[in-house]
């Protein structure tokens, strides 16, 4: 019977409280899994979804605002990642001439940008919608497509394209 009681004594799996260094460990894997996912047929994107659900991975932890941007070939392939801007724990100053600068710099024919809101409101600002118009008009003139700006914070990234606000 005490062997028993010892079985019941044992905490359920999903009872197991992580440290700090196993949830690094957990997210780094999910981070390689998404990129494996991304990069599937080489680095060509497989979808909107799961290059915001990277960008969400990779900004949501982030403790002031991150602008980061995904330069892309013709063919939709990764040329790079990068992040462009680092900001207060409400704003981010990001000047369109460096996203441009930056995908002339790598050739790209279309670019994919995202931040995140410290706050975890998800929700697009109205400077968020100029910035993107802003941004769009600029890479235009240079026949590189903006495809989306992803606004991260709780829940599901907002897209921009999706709601018809590109």
């Amino acid at each position: 019977m005490s062997s028993l009681t010892a079985h019941f004594a044992q905490p359920c799996s999903h009872e197991t409280s992580l440290s700090t260094e196993q949830a690094d460990a957990i997210i780094a894997q999910a981070l390689a899994l998404l990129e494996q996912r991304i990069f599937a047929t080489g680095p060509k994107i497989s979808g909107l979804k799961a290059v915001a659900d990277y960008l969400r991975l990779q900004l949501i932890h982030e403790p002031s605002e991150v602008f980061a941007a995904v330069f892309l070939t013709t063919r939709h392939q990764v040329i790079a990642i990068e992040t462009l801007f680092r900001g207060t724990i409400d704003s981010s100053e990001v000047h369109p001439r460096v996203v441009v600068q930056r995908a002339m710099a790598h050739n790209a024919a279309a670019v994919i940008v995202a931040h995140q809101h410290p706050s975890g409101h998800a929700q697009p600002s109205a400077a968020d919608l100029i910035l993107t118009k802003d941004l769009r008009c600029a890479l235009q003139m240079l026949d590189v497509r903006l495809l989306d700006h992803f606004v991260i914070g709780k829940g599901t990234p907002f897209s921009l394209a999706k709601r018809g606000l590109l």
